[in-house]
């Protein structure tokens, strides 16, 4: 992380929120100009900025942060809730990407220091730094504020505290490597065809018939062997919904769906290809998809060869796949 580009390290900690999300009611990234000394916020009631809230102040720095890169922060904290924009936070985290040194980590741990030293600090670093129309000086009502002020709310998240949040995203894997979780066992495919087989079923069934030149229109139509041909292409379909559960919760999202891309582009000339009918067209696109090596998606190391024969059938749902163009069909 200390080596991250500033849009890794954005990208980063738009990963690293989503950890958070279930520690709280609602999570948002703010930050950018006037953000009023606020970045990542966690709700803990639905009640908003007026209940309990947390801060997590995520920036980009070139060394371990350390007590001058603060005082403006504690600074915007202090004078912006007092200005009643916000109350003031349960807690607010510095979540730096070079760490935190130790002459501030001390601080932290000192509140009593910590607002002695903000205190002493003031003029130099907040009076003109809060904001850019007004010196906001320390003196009467404010004053009174900033000395009732709670300064143990500021802490900090350290290095092994981001990585372990990260790690429970689906965005670890992909970012740091070491792999994703066991894979469930795929389910078979119900007695019945569902709904959502509706498609590649049809399509199924007019490569049959197009290879029989007799009508199918249902199971009972075709041959033993040809009935277990079928039963095998919705064992494929129901192995690839599974990788497609699986991605939804293990990598970020639009991953599965670029390996469904990776399969349709690795097989669509040979499906466009000339064949003897659509039961011939569909096998030897699934010939290909079973030989295809798919190394750049982080799916290729969970992945089977059913799911990939199983995409086919997926792409097929969608009619990106055709078994039997209507040429043929005519």
């Amino acid at each position: 992380m200390q080596f991250f580009s500033p849009s890794e390290w954005e990208e980063f900690i738009q990963e690293w929120a989503v950890s958070i999300d279930n520690q709280y009611v609602k999570v948002r990234r703010l930050g950018g100009s006037g953000d009023l000394g606020v970045d990542i916020v966690g709700f803990i009631t639905s009640g908003g900025w007026d209940q309990e809230w947390d801060n997590f102040q995520c920036k980009q720095y070139k060394n371990p942060l350390c007590p001058s890169d603060i005082w403006v922060e504690i600074g915007k904290i202090t004078y912006y809730s007092y200005k009643g924009e916000y109350s003031p936070p349960r807690k607010h985290y510095f979540v730096p990407s070079k760490g935190v040194g130790t002459s501030l980590e001390k601080l932290l741990g000192n509140p009593k220091k910590l607002k002695e030293e903000a205190k002493a600090c003031w003029d130099k670093y907040c009076r003109d730094g809060i904001t850019k129309t007004t010196s906001v000086k320390l003196e009467g009502d404010f004053l009174q504020w900033f000395n009732a002020f709670d300064f143990s709310i500021f802490s900090s998240k350290s290095f092994v505290d981001l990585i372990e949040d990260h790690s429970r995203t689906h965005y670890h894997a992909v970012r740091f490597g070491g792999g994703l979780p066991a894979r469930p066992q795929a389910p078979l495919p119900p007695d019945e065809c569902s709904h959502e087989e509706t498609r590649y079923v049809q399509q199924l069934f007019a490569a049959y018939q197009d290879h029989l030149k007799a009508s199918v229109n249902d199971i009972s139509d075709l041959s033993p062997a040809l009935a277990r041909d079928f039963q095998r292409q919705r064992t494929r379909f129901y192995h690839a919904e599974s990788l497609r559960n699986f991605a939804r919760d293990t990598v970020p999202v639009g991953t599965f769906e670029k390996f469904q891309d990776e399969v349709f582009h690795g097989v669509i000339d040979t499906c466009d290809s000339e064949h003897s009918d659509g039961l011939s067209r569909m096998k030897n696109t699934l010939n290909q998809a079973a030989n295809l090596s798919i190394t750049s998606n982080p799916l290729t190391i969970a992945a089977e060869i059913q799911d990939k024969q199983g995409v086919c059938h997926q792409l097929a749902n969608d009619n990106r796949l055709i078994w039997v163009p209507q040429t043929e069909e005519a």
